[in-house]
């Protein structure tokens, strides 16, 4: 099997997990937070609302995106 494939059954194997526990209303996150990877479910955990008001929060305290730039979603 290539690295690639790993990669690729790997990134399955996640998203499954995710789907998984946030159909048992759980969380995407874990102890250490959302990160870049987990980006992509918080819609689906959280919704759009929630989503603007967290972009809100986070322009309003750190207007110039240096506090942990990307980590949890973009901005712009």
């Amino acid at each position: 099997m290539t690295s690639a494939e790993e990669i690729r059954r790997a990134e399955g194997v996640l998203e499954r997990l995710v789907e998984r526990a946030l159909a048992m209303e759980g969380t995407c996150t874990g102890e250490h937070g959302v990160g870049q990877g987990k980006m992509k479910f918080l819609k689906a955990e959280h919704g759009e609302a929630a989503l603007l008001a967290m972009r809100a929060i986070k322009t309003a305290l750190d207007p110039q995106n240096i506090m942990n730039p990307g980590k949890i979603f973009t901005l712009g």
